[in-house]
């Protein structure tokens, strides 16, 4: 592993900039619950496995129809965990790297958490391809997203249940937030769009500079791969060498140059970093 942490380390140091891939793996080491199978879900959330019901079933907009209180209960408790949790160590060190980089970094991640930015990485250099439980929208996704600041959820623990009253829009109507759903026909992807469209930009610097990059991927399991994917895809559009970090799912195609750390986020990091002097 020594020897793969020198590799990584000597790909890092030879770059200008860096492209950095997350999935849920990324926040385990800050205490965040990845809900890997039916059973990590159900072991951070008792109550819906009482009710039988997974993940995917549960992330699913119909409850904020059929159920809204049921709905908010597990979105609402997913937002109060998010705000109280503190990014792990490794979010700072990746962020002291980048800024040293001629070009920067580029953050690209499903997690709807917000720890990138809250650990200090700038807004506009995050895309969160699946949105943020930190915005709200309406049910059916018309007019504008906004904060969900402010709002406080009153939980019922024991029923994992909201207690009226639940968020509302600007209009009186029920909110949800604004997160890429199971299902989901009415999410308001205008503000990814944004996001997408600067990192697009991102690119676009890049490649007029003819700048040499690094993928570094972190957490990004199978069950939803577009994390991989996207780093897979972007590897190979800059022949640049991705670096896979998961515990469990580190392989990678053979037509990529690539590095495979079979170790969690954090640990990976300290591991690679130092190296550094």
């Amino acid at each position: 592993m020594e020897e793969k942490y020198q590799q990584a380390a000597k790909v890092l140091a030879q770059s200008q900039g860096l492209l950095i891939c997350a999935g849920a793996g990324m926040g385990v080491d800050s205490g965040l619950p990845d809900f890997r199978g039916d059973e990590g879900f159900w072991k951070a959330y008792p109550p819906l496995a009482k009710l039988g019901l997974s993940f995917s079933e549960m992330a699913n907009p119909r409850w904020f129809e059929h159920d809204p209180e049921l709905a908010w209960g597990f979105y609402g408790h997913r937002l109060m965990l998010y705000r109280e949790t503190q990014p792990h160590a490794g979010f700072g060190r990746l962020l002291d790297f980048c800024k040293g980089l001629p070009h920067g970094c580029f953050v690209f991640t499903s997690n709807v958490d917000g720890q990138f930015q809250k650990a200090g990485f700038e807004p506009e250099s995050v895309y969160e391809c699946h949105g943020s439980i930190h915005h709200l929208q309406t049910l059916d996704g018309s007019g504008q997203i906004w904060l969900a600041k402010g709002e406080q959820i009153d939980l019922d623990p024991e029923r994992f249940r909201a207690r009226p009253p639940l968020p509302k829009a600007p209009g009186g109507s029920l909110a949800r937030p604004n997160i890429l759903m199971f299902g989901d026909w009415y999410w308001n992807s205008e503000r990814a769009d944004i996001q997408q469209l600067a990192m697009q930009n991102w690119f676009h610097e890049l490649r007029e500079a003819k700048a040499k990059i690094a993928v570094l991927e972190m957490g990004a399991g199978k069950s939803v791969p577009t994390v991989r994917l996207h780093a897979e895809k972007t590897a190979r559009h800059f022949e640049a060498t991705l670096i896979r970090v998961n515990p469990r799912q580190h392989q990678v195609r053979e037509d990529i140059k690539h590095i495979s750390i079979e170790k969690g986020a954090l640990e990976a990091i300290e591991g690679i970093f130092k190296h550094f002097k």
